[in-house]
């Protein structure tokens, strides 16, 4: 990869994602980032978020309608919910087995795996009164 430079709009984007606690979008990134820097085109945040992702210093959560970017923590997995969209980390460990397994039976070479478990939230059942 080529050697990215360090650039003030990118280190903005940067902070903006690790001072949040959820899994904003691009367009909620842009906003933050706009509080601080109203210069900055929404085109500049995309090119970054894009560069950090490659560099890999965020990760790129790839969903239907809106994706979601986060800080890079440990592999782990994520909750959407079906009615408000909403994002959350699931506190599952990752299993590495998934990832040998599928190796062995698909001669594939399995670098990790995704999961994006779905249903509805708390706040979503109480609103609506689901059950499981």
């Amino acid at each position: 990869m080529k050697m990215q430079r360090k650039t003030r709009q990118r280190q903005l984007i940067l902070d903006a994602i690790q001072a949040r606690c959820d899994h904003p979008s691009a367009g909620e990134i842009y906003l933050d980032v706009r509080k601080i820097d109203s210069k900055i085109s929404r085109g500049t945040v995309y090119r970054n978020l894009n560069v950090l992702v490659k560099q890999g210093k965020i990760l790129h959560i790839k969903l239907p309608y809106k994706d979601r970017y986060e800080p890079i923590k440990q592999p782990h997995y994520h909750f959407r919910c079906s009615i408000c969209g909403a994002i959350a980390d699931v506190p599952l460990p990752y299993d590495k087995d998934l990832d040998d397994r599928t190796a062995k039976e698909s001669g594939f070479i399995v670098e990790s795996h995704r999961i994006i478990f779905e249903g509805f939230c708390i706040d979503c059942q109480r609103k609506k009164s689901i059950t499981k």
